[in-house]
């Protein structure tokens, strides 16, 4: 999401130089030998490529779970990333849903449980991310935080974890301070972007500053991890990201990426 005017690798190596990580979406259309060829550390992608979490489309989400670990291996990725259904190019449910019954819930559990399974197998994690349905993925079944919080804490297993999206929460629900502090031990990673307008901390509502001085209360020393457009150059959101969660603060206290 930053560095757009770059083809794909030259994106990979300049963040990767600038001291981050990585993140990358859809695996299937990259030269997956050309990424790990970058030198780049990989921090979290796509864990699932077609599927759902309910009974109609589980089956095909296990199996391209299994496809998404062999990929994750290969890049040394150790987080892949899950929503409730599969979504299309422009983020859009492919197959909506208004309202989520208790046997959708209780076959996402079910699910969730057979994915976690697979990640332990594997060494890796999987997390589940919530998004928001107002702006960005309307028809998303289990897109709240609290909705993702319910069924990592249900599953209960160290293979699941919460891909936590404060930008998404933020439209959501807001309350982040408090919603981190719930969430606690079941993050797996951190997301942010600011709102309105999904660019880099400091151009929009949310009180970063604050978000971070809450993480070092909790303990977190886990991945925040930068999935926000840059609002002008590149290299300055990324500075602003950084500054956002160091601060006055010892730098390298917590994970960093893109």
């Amino acid at each position: 999401m930053v560095f757009l005017e770059l083809p794909l690798l030259e994106r990979v190596r300049r963040i990767a130089g600038l001291g981050f990580q990585v993140e990358i979406w859809d695996w299937t259309g990259k030269d997956v030998g050309a990424l790990a060829g970058t030198g780049a550390v990989f921090s979290s992608m796509t864990g699932y490529v077609t599927g759902t979490l309910t009974d109609d489309g589980a089956a095909e989400l296990l199996r391209t779970a299994e496809e998404s670990i062999a990929v994750a291996e290969r890049l040394g990725c150790p987080r892949l990333n899950l929503h409730g259904t599969g979504l299309d190019v422009n983020g859009l449910p492919v197959r909506p849903v208004q309202v989520v019954t208790g046997p959708m819930w209780l076959a996402a559990a079910r699910t969730l449980d057979r994915v976690a399974a697979l990640g332990e197998r594997a060494g890796v994690t999987f997390c589940l991310e919530n998004l928001n349905t107002a702006v960005d993925h309307p028809g998303v079944p289990f897109a709240r935080a609290a909705d993702t919080m319910a069924l990592v804490e249900a599953v209960g297993r160290p293979g699941l974890r919460m891909m936590l999206d404060l930008y998404h929460a933020q439209i959501g629900e807001g309350n982040l301070i408090e919603l981190l502090r719930r969430a606690g031990p079941l993050i797996g990673e951190i997301q942010v972007a600011d709102v309105p307008g999904r660019c880099e901390p400091g151009t929009g509502e949310i009180n970063y500053p604050a978000v971070a001085g809450a993480l070092d209360d909790m303990g977190y020393r886990g991945t925040v991890g930068l999935e926000a457009w840059a609002s002008g150059d590149s290299e300055q959101a990324l500075a602003r990201f950084r500054a956002a969660f160091t601060g006055s603060r010892a730098p390298g206290s917590r994970g960093d990426r893109q």
